[in-house]
């Protein structure tokens, strides 16, 4: 019988070692590549006194840049109805998401933004309110803008957008024949969302993206600096209406798809 010399078990024992390390090596190098890949899931939110067809033409845009996007129709009847809304959207995903919200959307991303698909947030003329804030608190934090057409809640509760305003205070730089569709096709937004807190935002855990609209009339700018500022996200700003997505949305998409790229966990 043969027998294995010292030697040979050693030899053997390093190449066993080899192979292993090898193997770990090789796993790490493909989880970095995973984790710095481009995510190819986006899925949008709008905000109040607006529907999901808002979003047509970042949507085609978005696509035709191979991205897979999916458009949430908030109920609008209460913070958790459209975070409910948007769970069942992102349940559908096929892997990590980029959480997009407009406005009111800004809110319910906050909340949202908690599931674990949702690698990363962009904020789109969107409030963005802590732990125990509301979206009316930040709405108070500075004048509104004379063309401001947001109406009190009326005997059932739900907020309306002055229609004699809503072209100039909402919608300014996009044609009067789209306003008026985007009039015609909002839905009936409750007031209690606006008085609604967030119990656990997630731009705190999360990598976090945002398009300050500086012609915005609906939500003052300094308002979306303060609120960005706070939460240091990486913000951009473009000249545009309350509804920057639909004038602006090239510059809408680059933000995106800056999140898309950079979805390590934030600091």
């Amino acid at each position: 019988m043969k027998t294995t010399t010292l030697k040979q078990q050693w030899n053997r024992y390093f190449a066993s070692l080899v192979f292993i390390f090898s193997v770990l090596f090789s796993g790490s190098v493909s989880y970095a590549q995973t984790s710095a890949a481009t995510v190819k899931n986006v899925v949008l939110v709008h905000g109040a006194f607006a529907d999901g067809s808002g979003w047509k033409a970042l949507y085609e845009i978005l696509t035709k840049k191979g991205y897979h996007v999916t458009i949430v129709q908030n109920p609008l009847s209460s913070l958790e109805d459209d975070v409910a809304a948007t769970n069942l959207v992102l349940d559908n995903q096929d892997g990590p998401t980029i959480l997009v919200g407009h406005s009111w959307g800004g809110v319910v991303i906050t909340e949202a933004g908690n599931h674990p698909k949702v690698v990363g947030l962009v904020y789109v003329a969107a409030f963005q309110p802590d732990n125990g804030e509301t979206a009316l608190q930040w709405f108070q934090t500075a004048p509104p803008a004379a063309e401001n057409g947001v109406l009190p809640p009326n005997d059932k509760g739900i907020v309306y957008y002055d229609k004699a305003k809503f072209h100039a205070g909402f919608a300014g730089d996009i044609s009067k024949e789209e306003a008026e569709f985007m009039y015609a096709s909002q839905g009936a937004f409750n007031g209690k969302c606006f008085v609604s807190p967030i119990t656990k935002a997630a731009w705190r855990d999360k990598p976090t993206y945002a398009v300050i609209a500086t012609e915005d009339k609906s939500i003052n700018p300094e308002i979306q600096r303060a609120m960005y500022k706070r939460s240091k996200t990486k913000a951009t700003e473009v000249k545009g209406s309350h509804v920057v997505f639909m004038s602006q949305p090239e510059a809408v998409f680059k933000v995106i798809e800056t999140a898309s790229k950079n979805n390590t966990k934030k600091n």
